[in-house]
């Protein structure tokens, strides 16, 4: 899997603005490709030992739990996106990125069921699971 290419999309796709990422656990490859490009990257993620190791990386890290979200770590995002999340925090997500109006990028396990409201792209062959508030659901 190419973390390089998952961050160019999102950076094709949103050239200004700060990516939040969500369920971060201990593979921060996309948020430090980010930062690397200079772009404003925060992560998220339930467990506190993943937050400290995000922070001891340079990353702005918070913990949180997306069941029950803290809207204020979302403000200012233009995007949230989520690497290879379990599926029970799928829902959630998209769940969160409905309420605060901001599109949602979900690279999956290849095997996991994804909601019908997400839109599959194909990036140069990799899947990517999309919803944004500005098109029709289906």
């Amino acid at each position: 899997m190419s973390f390089e290419k998952f961050a160019r999309f999102l950076i094709e796709r949103h050239p200004k603005g700060k990516f939040v990422e969500i369920g971060v656990g201990f593979n921060f490859k996309v948020a430090l490709e980010l930062k690397n490009l200079g772009r404003d990257v925060l992560v998220v993620d339930w467990n506190p030992e993943a937050v400290k190791k995000a922070k001891e990386l340079g990353l702005e890290a918070y913990v949180d739990n997306v069941f029950s979200p803290s809207l204020r770590i979302y403000r200012d995002v233009v995007a949230i996106y989520s690497i290879r999340p379990t599926p029970e925090i799928v829902e959630p997500i998209l769940k969160l990125a409905q309420l605060v109006k901001i599109p949602v990028y979900i690279l999956p396990f290849s095997l996991d069921f994804m909601p019908r409201i997400l839109r599959l792209e194909n990036y140069g062959g990799l899947p990517i699971y999309t919803w944004r508030p500005y098109e029709k659901d289906i």
